[in-house]
């Protein structure tokens, strides 16, 4: 039996969903998320998100302004600056090796091509525990250099 974890789901065309995903793994090709407002299931390629954002509450806090910098909480891996083809940007670390080979194309060990990866916020105080970053949404990655 799998944990229940709190996400908003964001999509390529700007919708954002939020709700409950259980077992979800860097592997998984669709996303099974139960909508926290309405209760309704859903069943989401993958590939129609940008990002799925692990979060503290649904609410967030209005006030609160994320810190969107290195530096502001301890190193958790490696730094990189991501740009999505919408134009918005993201910045976090990666634990582990980066996942890209040749350009932005995004492989496994054994050469074929992941969904995406993992990327921990900045801001260790903010809303978003962690964020898995589609592959497919990604116009841009820079791997920060220390």
């Amino acid at each position: 039996m799998g944990t229940e974890e709190r996400v908003a789901a964001r999509f390529n065309n700007g919708k954002v969903l939020k709700g409950y995903v259980k077992d979800f793994t860097a592997d998984s090709e669709m996303v099974f998320l139960d909508e926290a407002e309405s209760g309704m299931n859903h069943i989401i390629p993958i590939n129609e998100l940008k990002a799925l954002f692990f979060i503290r509450t649904f609410e967030g806090d209005r006030v609160y302004r994320e810190k969107k910098a290195f530096g502001v909480s301890p190193s958790k891996g490696r730094k990189v600056f991501i740009k999505f083809k919408d134009k918005e940007s993201l910045i976090g670390y990666i634990d582990g090796e980066v996942p890209f080979q040749r350009g932005f194309t995004l492989t496994k060990p054994d050469g074929t091509e992941d969904t995406g990866f993992f990327l921990a916020p900045t801001d260790t105080d903010s809303n978003n525990i962690k964020v898995f970053v589609v592959g497919s949404a990604i116009e841009n990655v820079t791997i920060m250099v220390v």
